[in-house]
């Protein structure tokens, strides 16, 4: 019996070295298509996502955006949607459930985003620290808002996914532990976990496009 039930996401180490955060990068295998004779079915249903993602991307950042940007969101996608879906299969360590792994993308990202936006769009990043109609009373206090609001976003982006990547991981374990016997119980806590480990497939790409979207969204306050 577990004593921390949230020791499932702890990393276990061989050596004393983290192996199982390898289990990030491991899309590197899946990349390179070049070297298939002819494309599988699973390349044609990858391909045909990231094109519908691509066109989604490039109309949500308009025509002044710079040209390629689009890509760096769709790898931003692509890693987080991995992550997600391999740490749903038993004995693959689930690394977005980690706020660490989270904030090693969303932080960059926002730093980014904002040294820009400061350098290149000076005023224009002035503007949106008061929105339209504001009552001049009001200046200071929404001037404050939007800072905490802007300087909380890289926390919000990770905390979101993790918490959701969490929630699906602590229901399932919950459910596992509850099978005692062969009996009507035990039938419908499998029948339980079906539908829920559905329902995590589907968490695993809406959370990958969300965080995508709000990338952009963020992006797109800079210009």
């Amino acid at each position: 019996m577990m004593m921390n039930l949230f020791s499932i996401f702890d990393p276990s180490c061989m050596f004393n070295i983290p192996l199982n955060w390898l289990s990030s990068i491991l899309l590197i295998l899946f990349m390179p298509m070049i070297f298939w004779i002819c494309p599988t079915k699973i390349n044609f249903s990858i391909n045909t996502i990231l094109i519908y993602i691509h066109k989604e991307f490039k109309l949500l950042l308009g025509k002044s955006s710079f040209k390629g940007s689009t890509m760096m969101f769709i790898s931003l996608f692509t890693l987080v949607l991995y992550n997600n879906f391999f740490g749903l299969f038993p004995y693959i360590f689930t690394s977005t459930s980690h706020l660490s792994m989270n904030l090693t993308f969303s932080l960059p990202l926002w730093i980014t985003f904002m040294v820009f936006g400061w350098m290149k769009n000076c005023q224009h990043m002035f503007t949106h620290l008061i929105p339209q109609s504001t009552p001049f009373i009001l200046t200071p206090f929404m001037v404050l808002i939007e800072t905490i609001s802007n300087l909380i976003r890289p926390m919000t982006l990770a905390v979101r996914l993790t918490a959701n990547m969490i929630a699906g991981h602590l229901l399932v374990t919950l459910l596992s532990q509850s099978i005692s016997s062969f009996n009507l119980i035990m039938i419908m806590v499998i029948l339980s976990q079906i539908i829920l480990l559905i329902l995590e497939f589907s968490v695993a790409f809406i959370q990958a496009y969300v965080i995508s979207i709000l990338s952009i969204l963020y992006s797109k306050e800079t210009y």
